[in-house]
């Protein structure tokens, strides 16, 4: 064979060597390249995991890594609002019911239960709407006081600074008692608090206040007061199990153009003078027709009034002390006769001890989440105010002695903006029915209400009865700026 032949068949050989040592190291070099791309895959998938699993632990035991929430640490209360920041900023233990975010789950549901149970035998368990408002505070802390389970629900709206609803709500916590952030008409949520807990009644004082606000922000009171009480009998009507009691809290506004006096709950009130009053009435009508069809058992209390330590900065007596204190005027309004107006002011105690009562005193109701009615509930309605009227001139004459300055006062009309002349209470139902007798007089209530108001907002009143030692002091100051 010719010797280039020979050359050319070698060099055939080794070139076909070569292309299967390469094709054997491309198999490996895929091989391994498929190797990496699953183990990276494998890896990702494990991340994934992992992380899935790092929220789930947080979301359970540090909800607050994920979500604003309340802080249940007792902190200084003060006046001012950027010292309540920086006292929940110092908190290290917070809430899995304060944040809407972290609403439902074991862990929530188990901090529901613990605080709707009661700590006493035959203790009621008590779910209070508007828990960190001026009534609701002061019943939640009573309600506490005496072995119940409370849990507490609160939008904390800024119709007045939301500061002193913070400030409650810490002093509420301090006590054991969670208020929740939540709005009544968020029916999703009212229905898992009844899923989780069985509470036995509902304390219902979350609403829209103010005769004059009303000219300015109607919708907000029919979303509350009319929107807000059919959700919250809605839920308990058809989805709790048992069904609770309910007591709410109407108002003596729904007298409206009444002239006979005392106002008694037998008298008409189909004339209201403004529309919180007529959202008030339509709350009555809106609890017959509930009662009747699904035998809710339903208490509404008209309050006359009511005034106190932690009151509303909405209310005569409070902001004619701010004024009188800052050297401002004061308008105080006549009847169009020329008399002055008047009202029948009711401690905030005395209204502790009636809306306890009328708890403690509703029956039960006769309805089931299956719609089946057994027979007629209760369904009441009380006065609770002190049956004495007083001119508003004679209670600023009191604040004025008490703060040891004289107010600067301006006399007008009264306008036609849902004032009425004068309010006075019967309670001769609420007396018999559960033992319901007004005892404080207005001096010595508004001089419980002036030292926690100089204590709280830290005032310096020389000369004054209450820096000269003359304070008084009461059995039921739990709820104390001092304390």
């Amino acid at each position: 064979m010719p010797a280039g032949v020979v050359d050319a068949a070698a060099k055939g050989v080794r070139l076909e060597r070569h292309a299967a040592g390469a094709a054997v190291l491309l198999r490996r070099a895929s091989g391994a390249k498929q190797l990496v791309s699953a183990s990276s895959h494998l890896l990702f998938r494990a991340t994934v995991l992992a992380t899935l699993a790092l929220v789930i632990l947080f979301t359970v035991h540090y909800p607050s890594l994920l979500s604003r929430s309340l802080s249940l640490s007792a902190a200084p209360l003060s006046g001012s609002s950027s010292s309540s920041s920086a006292a929940r900023s110092r908190s290290s233990h917070r809430s899995l019911l304060g944040s809407r975010a972290s609403y439902g789950g074991a862990a929530w549901e188990r901090e529901v239960r613990r605080g709707a149970t009661p700590r006493r035998d035959g203790g009621l368990s008590v779910l209070v709407t508007g828990a960190a408002g001026f009534v609701g505070a002061h019943c939640s802390l009573a309600l506490r006081g005496r072995g119940d389970g409370v849990l507490g629900l609160d939008n904390f709206n800024s119709y007045y600074d939301p500061a002193l609803k913070r400030a409650r709500q810490r002093l509420l916590a301090s006590r054991g008692v969670v208020v929740l952030d939540a709005d009544i008409n968020d029916a999703a949520l009212l229905e898992r608090l009844f899923a989780a807990a069985p509470f036995t009644h509902v304390l219902h004082l979350a609403a829209q206040a103010g005769v004059r606000y009303a000219m300015r922000a109607p919708q907000t009171y029919v979303a509350s007061n009319v929107a807000g009480l059919v959700s919250l009998f809605e839920v308990a009507a058809k989805h709790a199990d048992p069904q609770p009691a309910i007591v709410w809290a109407s108002s003596s506004s729904v007298y409206g153009l009444n002239t006979e006096a005392p106002f008694s709950e037998e008298h008409r009130t189909d004339r209201p003078a403004s529309l919180y009053a007529a959202t008030k009435k339509a709350g009555e009508a809106i609890a017959h027709a509930y009662n009747h069809i699904y035998g809710l058992s339903i208490t509404g209390l008209r309050f006359f009034t009511v005034y106190g330590p932690w009151g509303r900065p909405d209310m005569a007596y409070f902001s004619f002390a701010r004024s009188i204190v800052a050297g401002e005027p004061i308008t105080l309004f006549r009847a169009a006769d020329g008399a002055d107006a008047r009202r029948d002011f009711t401690y905030i105690d005395d209204v502790v001890k009636g809306c306890l009562g009328a708890l403690d005193t509703a029956g039960r109701s006769t309805g089931s989440k299956s719609g089946k009615k057994l027979g007629p509930a209760p369904l009441r309605v009380y006065n609770l105010g002190n049956t004495s009227p007083v001119p508003v001139t004679r209670m600023v004459a009191i604040l004025e002695k008490l703060l040891g300055k004289k107010a600067n006062k301006r006399v007008v009309t009264m306008p036609s903006n849902g004032d009425v002349p004068f309010t006075h209470a019967n309670v001769t139902h609420a007396a018999r029915d559960f033992g319901y007798r007004p005892a404080t007089s207005l001096e010595a209530g508004l001089r419980h209400f002036v030292d926690w108001f100089v204590q709280y907002y830290k005032l310096d009143i020389k000369g004054s009865n209450v820096l000269a030692g003359k304070t008084t002091k009461r059995k039921s100051m739990a709820i104390s700026a001092a304390s």
